[in-house]
């Protein structure tokens, strides 16, 4: 399926760029793939990761010291480093579905691209971190060039599309590995490492570091030290975990009880049964600032049922007292990167639009258009700091503490999904892959 759509996606991204190229006063669009970084006193590299704007055109995650270049009118080139060398493995020759839109030219020394870029480098926007830095092409990064392209990119091609939903499918399949890993008593670490083998990546394959927590752990939101000794006893499993594909990323968070009809179970359920009401928000036209304003009351109403609450939920959200629960945004734009660009951005010129009062973490503020990718993921939390703030803010009166008492060794629940808004009802990515294991 992605084959079939690429031309239409290359064709895309060439409007696009020659669109932001008249706008930044350029002739070409150069993007370097990105170098190794090595660290500091050692002679040991960092995790190689790809430009995210080099990725944008092909499939190709792992060719550090290669070059693109873009010129309206002109089909698009790639350089592509392929070094002689007997201590690493060398980037593959360039093939598939894609090689076939470029013209293509091989370079077996780093220094030896510079041949085969554009003659004049001031005539070029040159999209890359400094280090990417080859003689005059020095990563000049011009906003209102990067502005228009990453303003844009959240409006996903079907090729796009079609590229996370294979994301989702190898997320999903290890989602289930990690889960029956939990339920045979494994510790996290032994999770985590059933979720990379079920996905087939390891830690520089995945679109970000596995967040597995049981019980307490799922209290702190980016947990990611993964205990080796299973706990005496399991009572919580919260996972968010992702796969890659093609440089496409899914982003995917599950939690289960290990006593499957307990009252943590009922709240999972409660949250989940919550947070496929705010997916089938993610319409064309919505303001995904609503979309998270709207969570926190729908949360709160399952804190009062619960008996944690002595407030209307109305009075929780109004009094702040939901953010002590749900401290994080109810999501973001997801693509070519986790945390995709451009979520707060007014216009493809540039400008900001704020988040709402009082919820600084929130990483997307857009109106929601059809081709936008977003993560819905709610969550309920029992965090100590959090806790003790609101007794500090004389709001301890709003809680039933002895609830709070009877919930807090589990540590917290989030669900997450993917969802691509259309111009009528979502595609839920995560949960179409679900329902096909």
């Amino acid at each position: 399926m992605p084959a079939a759509l690429y031309p239409a996606h290359l064709d895309t991204l060439l409007a696009r760029t020659a669109e932001a190229l008249a706008r930044g006063g350029f002739d070409h669009l150069v993007v370097p793939s990105g170098t190794l970084h090595y660290q500091a006193f050692d002679d040991r590299d960092y995790p190689y990761a790809v430009n995210p704007q080099f990725k944008a055109w092909l499939p190709v995650t792992k060719a550090p010291g290669s070059w693109l270049v873009a010129t309206p009118g002109q089909r698009p080139k790639l350089v592509f480093l392929q070094p002689h060398d007997y201590w690493h493995v060398v980037p593959e020759a360039p093939g598939g579905y894609w090689a076939g839109h470029f013209d293509i030219v091989v370079v077996r020394d780093a220094a030896d691209a510079a041949r085969h870029l554009p003659a004049d480098p001031s005539r070029c926007a040159i999209l890359g971190e400094a280090q990417s830095a080859l003689g005059d092409y020095v990563p000049n990064n011009p906003p209102a060039v990067i502005a228009y392209l990453e303003y844009h990119r959240a409006f996903k091609t079907p090729y796009e599309v079609a590229m996370m939903r294979e994301a989702s499918r190898i997320g999903v399949r290890a989602h289930r590995a990690a889960e029956r890993a939990f339920r045979a008593g494994a510790s996290e670490f032994g999770i985590h490492l059933a979720y990379c083998q079920a996905a087939g990546q390891d830690a520089n394959d995945l679109p970000y570091g596995n967040i597995v927590c049981l019980n307490e752990h799922a209290a702190v939101l980016h947990y990611t030290d993964r205990d080796r000794v299973p706990p005496k006893a399991a009572r919580s499993f919260l996972i968010d975990a992702g796969a890659s594909f093609g440089g496409y990323a899914c982003d995917i968070t599950r939690t289960y009880s290990a006593d499957r009809g307990d009252e943590f179970q009922a709240m999972i359920d409660a949250v989940d049964a919550a947070q496929l009401k705010m997916c089938d928000a993610v319409r064309d036209g919505a303001d995904y600032r609503q979309i998270h304003l709207d969570a926190h009351l729908a949360l709160a109403v399952i804190l009062r049922d619960a008996g944690i609450l002595r407030i209307t939920a109305d009075d929780a959200v109004a009094r702040g007292v939901s953010s002590a629960f749900f401290p994080h945004g109810i999501g973001h734009g997801i693509g070519l990167q986790v945390h995709d660009v451009a979520g707060f951005a007014a216009s493809d010129a540039g400008g900001t639009i704020a988040k709402p009062e009082g919820h600084p973490y929130l990483r997307l503020t857009r109106t929601l258009a059809p081709g936008m990718a977003v993560t819905i993921e709610p969550g309920i939390y029992f965090i100590d700091m959090l806790l003790d703030e609101l007794k500090a803010k004389g709001l301890g009166d709003t809680v039933d503490w002895d609830r709070v008492a009877a919930f807090k060794p589990y540590g917290g629940i989030r669900i997450e999904d993917d969802v691509v808004c259309t111009d009528g009802a979502p595609i839920n990515l995560t949960r179409e892959a679900f329902s096909a294991t």
